[in-house]
Protein backbone atom coordinates (compact mmCIF):
# COMPACT_ATOMS: atom_id res chain seq x y z
CA UNK A 1 0.00 0.00 0.00
CA UNK A 2 1.41 3.49 -0.41
CA UNK A 3 2.85 5.83 2.11
CA UNK A 4 1.44 9.34 3.15
CA UNK A 5 2.74 12.26 5.63
CA UNK A 6 -0.87 14.10 6.86
CA UNK A 7 0.56 17.03 8.37
CA UNK A 8 -1.51 19.24 10.26
CA UNK A 9 -1.87 22.50 12.23
CA UNK A 10 -4.25 22.85 15.51
CA UNK A 11 -6.70 25.95 15.94
CA UNK A 12 -5.88 27.78 18.86
CA UNK A 13 -9.96 26.47 20.02
CA UNK A 14 -8.44 23.20 19.79
CA UNK A 15 -5.56 23.73 21.63
CA UNK A 16 -7.78 25.16 24.86
CA UNK A 17 -9.69 22.05 24.92
CA UNK A 18 -6.23 19.83 24.31
CA UNK A 19 -5.45 21.71 27.50
CA UNK A 20 -8.23 21.06 29.37
CA UNK A 21 -7.95 17.22 28.74
CA UNK A 22 -4.50 15.95 27.91
CA UNK A 23 -4.38 13.21 26.19
CA UNK A 24 -1.75 11.84 23.22
CA UNK A 25 -4.76 12.28 20.35
CA UNK A 26 -2.20 11.92 17.18
CA UNK A 27 -1.99 7.98 18.38
CA UNK A 28 -5.66 7.72 18.99
CA UNK A 29 -7.20 9.32 15.99
CA UNK A 30 -4.28 8.42 13.47
CA UNK A 31 -4.91 4.79 14.09
CA UNK A 32 -8.53 5.22 13.93
CA UNK A 33 -8.89 7.08 10.85
CA UNK A 34 -6.32 4.86 8.85
CA UNK A 35 -8.28 1.24 10.08
CA UNK A 36 -11.33 2.95 8.60
CA UNK A 37 -10.22 3.16 5.58
CA UNK A 38 -8.34 -0.36 5.57
CA UNK A 39 -4.94 0.83 6.50
CA UNK A 40 -2.52 1.22 9.09
CA UNK A 41 -0.89 4.15 10.89
CA UNK A 42 2.90 3.66 10.54
CA UNK A 43 3.69 6.82 13.20
CA UNK A 44 2.59 9.72 14.68
CA UNK A 45 4.50 12.49 16.15
CA UNK A 46 3.85 16.08 17.50
CA UNK A 47 6.02 19.04 16.50
CA UNK A 48 7.26 22.43 16.15
CA UNK A 49 6.59 24.51 13.55
CA UNK A 50 4.07 25.44 10.71
CA UNK A 51 2.69 21.80 11.26
CA UNK A 52 1.78 20.44 15.09
CA UNK A 53 0.75 16.64 14.41
CA UNK A 54 2.70 14.62 11.72
CA UNK A 55 0.97 10.98 10.53
CA UNK A 56 2.81 8.96 8.69
CA UNK A 57 -0.39 6.50 6.52
CA UNK A 58 -0.13 3.18 4.84
CA UNK A 59 -3.51 3.47 3.50
CA UNK A 60 -4.85 1.58 0.09
CA UNK A 61 -5.05 4.87 -2.39
CA UNK A 62 -5.30 8.32 -2.69
CA UNK A 63 -9.03 8.35 -2.35
CA UNK A 64 -8.17 6.80 0.98
CA UNK A 65 -5.91 9.52 2.10
CA UNK A 66 -8.29 12.51 0.85
CA UNK A 67 -10.91 10.87 2.86
CA UNK A 68 -8.96 10.92 6.04
CA UNK A 69 -7.71 15.04 5.43
CA UNK A 70 -11.27 15.62 4.84
CA UNK A 71 -13.15 13.70 7.70
CA UNK A 72 -10.45 15.25 9.67
CA UNK A 73 -10.89 19.27 8.29
CA UNK A 74 -14.17 19.14 8.45
CA UNK A 75 -14.19 18.50 12.44
CA UNK A 76 -12.78 22.03 12.51
CA UNK A 77 -10.05 21.51 14.75
CA UNK A 78 -7.40 21.88 11.85
CA UNK A 79 -6.53 25.24 10.51
CA UNK A 80 -4.57 24.04 7.94
CA UNK A 81 -2.95 20.54 6.64
CA UNK A 82 -1.18 19.38 4.22
CA UNK A 83 -0.96 15.56 2.38
CA UNK A 84 2.67 14.44 0.68
CA UNK A 85 2.40 10.74 -1.33
CA UNK A 86 5.44 8.86 0.12
CA UNK A 87 8.35 7.03 -2.15
CA UNK A 88 10.95 4.52 -1.16
CA UNK A 89 14.39 4.67 -2.75
CA UNK A 90 13.20 1.87 -4.92
CA UNK A 91 10.27 3.82 -6.08
CA UNK A 92 12.38 6.44 -7.22
CA UNK A 93 15.31 4.53 -8.85
CA UNK A 94 11.93 3.39 -10.83
CA UNK A 95 10.74 6.66 -11.39
CA UNK A 96 14.28 7.76 -12.75
CA UNK A 97 14.17 4.91 -15.40
CA UNK A 98 10.78 5.63 -16.60
CA UNK A 99 12.12 9.89 -16.93
CA UNK A 100 14.04 8.64 -20.14
CA UNK A 101 11.20 7.73 -22.03
CA UNK A 102 9.37 11.03 -21.13
CA UNK A 103 12.52 13.10 -21.70
CA UNK A 104 12.14 11.47 -25.75
CA UNK A 105 8.86 13.19 -25.80
CA UNK A 106 8.90 16.46 -23.33
CA UNK A 107 9.42 19.76 -24.62
CA UNK A 108 10.14 22.79 -22.87
CA UNK A 109 8.80 26.26 -23.39
CA UNK A 110 11.30 28.48 -24.69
Amino acid sequence: MPLYMYQAAYTAESWAAQMKNPQNRVESVGRQVTEAVGGKMIGGWYCLGEYEVILIADVPNIESMAAIAIAIAAGGAIKSSQTTALMTGAELVAALKKSESVVKGYKPAR
